[in-house]
């Protein structure tokens, strides 16, 4: 396959590594075929409110998530691996890498090459999870080399401490060496905030006892490491509780922290979110990730209640993030995960969560060897293709940049992430949409410049959308020939010109006039 460059904002070119590049663009809103004419279609009603300002998406909002297992590779996460650099500055020059996921709880510091593991009772786990068998270290090298990737990249990180099969001493030393490698944020270094644990609420599927593992359980573990830690570093701070979405422990962590006389400093509350799963599941589709999900609203409205709980307390704003979350879980669906759909997808989930007063979101991907390592050694995916069309497959199916052989590839997901990266550092301002019967989404906001900017997102299959905004231009659009093509075009029009019809499965960006 050939390489190809792409227009990525009406600003600026940039160029997209990929080897999935696509064969024929699909045609922009400028031209005969990709602007269907309005025929009989009833227009959507959009009404601006810019004078009503909402949330400020501050401009490290895309993020990325990955297995710490990935530090067990130290060229990885390298000033030297400049092909991965190379697209994450591509996808944001101010973005935020979280490093935890499952296998964050079976990593062990390892300051010296003698250092041994800690002793860890191993159980019977349900298939799918980690084993504590797959303890890997993590080395000093690591960590220095993970301080290069980051002044390369332009990026900051969120770092994961193991909870799972650690101890509060060796939490502490690995925490230690990892803020005087990386330095806070605070003090114009890379490290945002340590997370301790990944996914507490599922811990008694394979680290406890599902009998008696609870909330309350979790805190008293979880407060005796992040005393170890802010014992030896008192300005360290902390993301918590980084559930697999589940809200009822939002109020059993908040009410414990407010019941503390001197409360660890939180930096953000967390959590995750996959819209559902296996790869098996014959529910998750193109058309399900497309829909409407109620559960988003029902995650942001209780984690933005429990934040303004803990705001109250600690007399600060504490912010809220969404630290890993994808289309489907156990590694994403071939078919589903890794085609366009996915960049829909994305795109509105991002600009969702914008609106909505996250402070940012955190993508999950990786390397095939490392998130399968994450499910128990195998990625449930491969399992519904032919095992020639695996093996040369990007791994996992949901990853925003893929690693095939030397090279890394952007994958379907972060075109949805480059779309909505155009509102970082904007400020949000309420809208009335009304699409009728098309599957469409809007999102407004107020750029630094005092420019607005509108995002349509068109997720309808067969529907164009109809819509009358005037004095607003045509901005970087995102296109494909089909929701479940990997052949994906972000681009700016040639010409200026307003929009008055959106083509099915197709998001655009439309600029007002600058001030």
């Amino acid at each position: 396959m050939d390489r190809r460059r792409f227009l990525l904002s009406s600003a600026a070119a940039a160029t997209l590594p990929s080897l999935r590049s696509f064969a024929r663009a699909a045609a922009p809103l400028d031209s005969p075929t990709g602007n269907p004419s309005p025929g009989k279609g009833k227009a959507a009603t959009l009404k601006l409110h810019p004078g009503e300002a909402g949330p400020r998406i501050p401009n490290n909002f895309i993020g990325l998530s990955y297995e710490t297992n990935e530090l067990a590779e130290p060229s990885f996460f390298s000033p030297q691996n400049t092909g991965l650099i190379e697209q994450f500055r591509a996808l944001a020059p101010h973005g935020v890498l979280r490093i935890g996921g499952n296998t964050s709880d079976v990593g062990y510091w390892k300051p010296t090459p003698n250092a041994k593991p800690p002793a860890v009772q191993t159980r019977v786990v349900r298939a799918g999870e980690p084993s504590t068998k797959l303890a890997f270290p993590i080395t000093p090298q690591a960590i220095q080399n993970l301080h290069g990737f980051l002044q390369a990249t332009g990026w900051t990180c969120i770092y994961g401490i193991n909870l799972g099969t650690n101890t509060p001493r060796r939490a502490a030393d690995e925490a230690t060496y990892v803020a005087q490698a990386l330095g806070f944020t605070q003090q114009h270094g890379k490290l945002e905030y340590f997370q301790i644990g990944n996914e507490p609420d599922l811990f008694g599927n394979h680290l406890r006892d599902p009998k008696t593992w609870s909330p309350e359980i979790y805190m008293d573990q979880w407060l005796a490491e992040a005393d170890a830690i802010r014992a030896v570093l008192p300005s360290a701070s902390f993301g918590l509780p980084d559930t697999g979405g589940n809200p009822g422990w939002y109020a059993a962590v908040v009410n414990r922290l407010l019941s503390l006389s001197h409360p660890p400093k939180v930096a953000a509350l967390t959590h995750h979110y996959y819209i559902g799963g296996p790869p098996s599941n014959p529910k998750m589709t193109i058309d399900y990730i497309l829909a409407p999900n109620p559960r988003v609203v029902e995650l942001a409205d209780d984690i933005r209640a429990a934040a303004a709980r803990l705001s109250a307390g600690e007399h600060s704003s504490v912010p809220y993030r969404m630290t890993e979350g994808n289309t489907c879980y156990r590694g994403g669906k071939p078919g589903v995960s890794d085609v366009y759909a996915a960049a829909l997808w994305a795109a509105d989930y991002l600009l969702d969560l914008a609106s909505r007063g996250y402070a940012g979101a955190n993508l999950h991907g990786g390397t095939g060897k490392y998130v399968g390592n994450s499910l128990g050694g195998h990625l449930p995916g491969d399992d519904l293709l032919q095992p020639a069309a695996a093996a040369l497959h990007p791994h996992p199916f949901y990853t925003p940049i893929a690693r095939i052989g030397d090279s890394y590839v952007a994958e379907p997901v972060s075109y949805g992430m480059l779309f909505a990266g155009h509102f970082a550092g904007a400020t949000v301002f309420p809208i009335e949409f009304n699409p009728g019967p098309v599957n469409a989404t809007a999102y407004a906001a107020t750029l630094p410049s005092g420019q607005n900017v509108v995002a349509i997102i068109n997720k309808d299959r067969t529907k164009t959308l109809h819509i009358d905004l005037p004095s607003y231009h045509q901005g970087p659009t995102l296109t494909a020939p089909s929701l479940s093509s990997t052949h994906i075009q972000l681009q700016s029009p040639s010409t200026t010109r307003e929009v008055s019809t959106v083509a099915p499965s197709t998001a655009v960006l439309l600029y007002s006039a600058r001030p």
